[in-house]
């Protein structure tokens, strides 16, 4: 059972388990969720709701980032290109995420190779994917965001 203190996926964001409570307005038990990139923000959420998902554990981390040269390219037509991007970032799998940050960096590289400027599409999906990815490790492993990131290509060049 998750506690209070703890770190969930909801709604495609890592958010902290501030409080248990019961909902004035629906009478249920509930949590009070608060996303790691916007502590403004509470929100109150069933703590049965089937979109409360648990993070990934450390050794789930290494084995992910053991895979990821290994992880493809998304390779689909360009017209469906933003609709599989969609559908990966929402199928809760992190190899997918992976599967987004490679395909959007390598094409966006490839676009400022020859002088063009890179992708709002690519990009949009880029900081989306790198964002919930890192926000998660950062969040098993006690580190910041920043941290993650370097955690992340420190073990992949390894």
């Amino acid at each position: 059972m998750l506690k209070v203190g703890e770190y969930v996926i909801y709604q495609e964001q890592v958010c902290q388990i501030k409080e248990q409570k019961i909902n004035e307005f629906t009478h249920l038990e509930s949590f009070i969720l608060v996303p790691m990139t916007d502590s403004s923000l509470k929100v109150n959420v069933p703590i049965d709701n089937p979109n409360i998902k648990n993070l990934m554990t450390k050794q789930e981390i290494e084995d992910l980032l053991a895979k990821i040269k290994t992880i493809p390219l998304i390779e689909v037509d360009d017209k469906l290109l933003e609709s599989e991007y969609k559908k990966l970032f929402h199928s809760g799998n992190r190899e997918d995420l992976v599967k987004i940050i490679k395909t959007t960096y390598r094409r966006n590289q490839a676009r400022i190779n020859n002088n063009k400027k890179t992708s709002e599409k690519d990009t949009h999906y880029f900081t989306l994917a790198e964002n919930l990815l890192y926000s998660e490790i950062a969040a098993v492993l006690k580190i910041s965001l920043e941290e993650a990131k370097e955690y992340v290509l420190q073990n992949v060049h390894n």
